[in-house]
């Protein structure tokens, strides 16, 4: 809730709080609510107790999330200086998904792209897992990421796939402007996703195990560009 206060990118209709509530995060909220003049109500404390489950006295009617179609995706994230995009293609696990938002923002991507099929949302439990980096990070969602990717190109970004066997990211000379497609948590990249990248890059790692899951990898792959960036 703080998050989606702070980023300004959701209306946030009213805040209500239960007359028990109380705490430094409760008064944060609280006042920066009134900064911004979004309603407060307060409430009986068993209204919370009868309809939602760890509320923690505070809850926020929030309108839903609206994406940003890939243009205008591209249209912003163009005025930056070594824009970086990540691209999830076939990530279904909501924590997963979180984890990699979460991952993005932290380490300099400028914006977001999602699937719309078989492929999570920016749901709760995305926005929960991100720790609020999903209200701060501009995102798209793409009926076909394959044609998305191509849609990227044509608008002068390079696009590296991050999977087994390609060139190791440690030694890649990135180049800017660039979006980075992390793969589905069982198959990887889309075939035709992967034909239409500029680079496939991997991790070297041991044999220990097969791999990485998608949010430890796209840590590591991020890290690697961001010093780049720099």
């Amino acid at each position: 809730m703080r998050e989606a206060i702070i980023s300004g990118k959701r209306t946030i209709n009213k805040i209500l709080i239960s007359q028990h509530a109380h705490g430094t995060a409760v008064s944060e909220i609280i006042t920066l609510a009134k900064d911004r003049g979004i309603p407060i109500h307060q409430v009986p404390p068993e209204r919370f107790d009868k309809t939602v489950e760890n509320s923690q006295g505070i809850l926020a009617e929030i309108s839903p999330r609206e994406y940003l179609g890939i243009d205008e995706l591209l249209a912003k994230v163009k005025t930056e200086q070594k824009p970086l995009i990540v691209i999830l293609d076939g990530i279904e696990d909501p924590h997963n998904a979180g984890a990699i938002i979460r991952n993005a923002l932290a380490l300099g991507a400028n914006g977001i792209v999602m699937g719309k099929w078989r492929a999570t949302g920016v749901t709760d439990a995305v926005t929960k897992t991100s720790a609020g980096a999903s209200e701060h990070m501009d995102i798209a969602r793409a009926s076909n990421i394959p044609d998305a990717v191509l849609r990227i190109k044509e608008a002068g970004f390079w696009v590296a796939g991050l999977e087994k066997g390609g060139e190791p990211i440690n030694r890649f000379d990135a180049a800017f402007p660039l979006a980075l497609v992390i793969g589905s948590e069982g198959h990887g990249m889309q075939r035709l996703v992967k034909e239409r990248c500029d680079f496939v890059l991997e991790i070297p790692q041991t044999n220990t195990i097969s791999s990485l899951n998608a949010s430890c990898a796209s840590a590591i792959a991020l890290y690697e560009i961001f010093k780049r960036k720099r």
